[in-house]
């Protein structure tokens, strides 16, 4: 979380920088006007800075989760920039349309309009060509505005449903190109020569791309393989179900702890699901469990068929254990628990030299994935501690010191609702643990 803290604060503050460095000095005198402009280029620059990165961090690219921690950290990442680009946009709306609201109301003198100033016929081509496309640019941001408000929007609301979340993010990236063109024609002309302007133009081409990619269908392209359900299996008292398929060439295996995207039916798309399973490159099968939270998933397993071919994409995610402390402690709330699932699996197969113990925090239980969950745990020799919140109450960071004495000298993994696993960082670290030591995995990707 700190990483993805400083970069979204980095964009804002880079790109301010900039932005000053090409405006000073200001006029020793700024008429309302003259502010508004000012206003007007600052939040034209913040907006579409924002809006270039979120684009290029949707392209999936695993070079870059390395240093983000995990596509999940930079879906997050993504998720904060549009709502940044939201809010400067807004502000850049209200800076342009204020003085017409002021003029209508009487608060306001209309600006004088005069010619075309002393030595605009000698601006060099580009410049004029960018000068007369002014009133079109203008006109088209304005509407390209409205629809990403909008979109964006629709974006942030989750009871929205999964596949019309996707289609308006793919519809964003349409208004995006035309707030490039709208950006391109509309920055201050002089900055495109400086720092400012090199970075502003380096970030849109890269945004480009990405919604070219995007509206393509390319994005994730080359990390796709098809597969087969081999068998699925359901928990109605949990209503969750697992899904074992069978991959073929081109998966070149996952750590435990990873995600995938599955689309198990074109017409919904491809949703992600983490991988309850260890690598066998014999079997070539991967395992995910999917949980009824409305919508889609609620009606999955009814529509599921051994045999029915699928497409699986990743592996994705930096969750995967990987740290020099010699005790950890695992935290799965509810479904949360897959990740553990996957791990416990891999260590059966070949056992690691940690101490493990593993918290299940969950509203409900089945039987039968209580024993297939404490088999797994045997076999891989993890201390199984499960808490039913009716039976047990609620999970606190006074319960994990209870049940873990020896919580000081071990890293804490969790996986499950975010509020959740906020509350119970914030309590252990309160308490004693390293910030560092606190890995949570955020698989809300919106």
């Amino acid at each position: 979380m700190k990483k993805i803290k400083i970069t979204l604060w980095a964009i804002p503050a880079v790109l301010s920088v900039l932005w000053l460095a090409a405006t000073l000095p200001f006029p020793d005198e700024l008429s309302v006007i003259g502010v508004r402009n000012l206003l007007v280029q600052y939040t034209g620059v913040l907006s579409i800075g924002a809006m270039s990165v979120a684009m290029i961090l949707a392209l999936r690219l695993k070079w870059l989760e390395p240093w983000l921690n995990g596509l999940d950290k930079s879906y997050r990442l993504h998720k904060w920039l549009g709502i940044s680009a939201l809010v400067t946009s807004i502000l850049h709306w209200l800076a342009t349309q204020g003085p017409k609201w002021a003029v209508g109301m009487g608060l306001l003198e209309r600006p004088k309009r005069g010619g075309p100033p002393a030595g605009a016929e000698a601006l060099p081509a580009l410049q004029q060509i960018f000068k007369s496309q002014r009133g079109t640019a203008e006109m088209l941001g304005e509407w390209a505005f409205y629809a990403a408000v909008l979109l964006i929007a629709l974006a942030l609301i989750r009871r929205v449903p999964y596949k019309f979340f996707v289609s308006a993010h793919k519809l964003i990236a349409v208004a995006y190109l035309v707030l490039v063109a709208h950006s391109t024609v509309l920055l201050d002309f002089g900055a495109w020569t400086q720092p400012l302007g090199i970075l502003v133009g380096l970030l849109m081409v890269g945004g480009v791309i990405a919604a070219a990619l995007a509206l393509s269908g390319q994005i994730g392209r080359g990390n796709r393989v098809a597969g087969r359900i081999v068998t699925f299996r359901t928990f109605p008292e949990v209503r969750s179900t697992e899904v074992n398929i069978a991959l073929q060439d081109g998966w070149t295996g996952h750590d435990a702890g990873q995600f995938a995207f599955v689309t198990f039916h074109r017409h919904e798309g491809r949703h992600p699901f983490t991988i309850a399973s260890a690598w066998d490159p014999a079997t070539r099968e991967i395992a995910v469990i999917t949980k009824g939270l409305g919508d889609y998933t609620d009606v999955l397993p009814e529509t599921l068929t051994p045999g029915e071919e699928v497409v699986v994409e990743g592996p994705y995610g930096c969750f995967t254990f990987d740290d020099a402390r010699e005790r950890q402690i695992w935290i799965g709330g509810g479904i949360g628990i897959t990740p553990f699932i996957a791990r416990m699996k891999q260590l059966a197969r070949v056992p690691g030299e940690k101490t493990v113990d593993l918290i299940h925090s969950t509203k409900e239980i089945s039987p039968e994935a209580l024993d297939l969950l404490t088999a797994d745990a045997e076999a891989a020799g993890i201390d199984l501690h499960i808490l039913v919140d009716d039976r047990d109450g609620f999970l606190t960071g006074d319960r994990v010191r209870d049940l873990v004495p020896e919580w000081t000298a071990a890293s804490v993994w969790f996986c499950g609702p975010a509020a959740f696993g906020q509350r119970l960082r914030g309590d252990l670290i309160a308490n004693g643990l390293a910030a560092g030591d606190f890995h949570q995995e955020l698989f809300n990707m919106r």
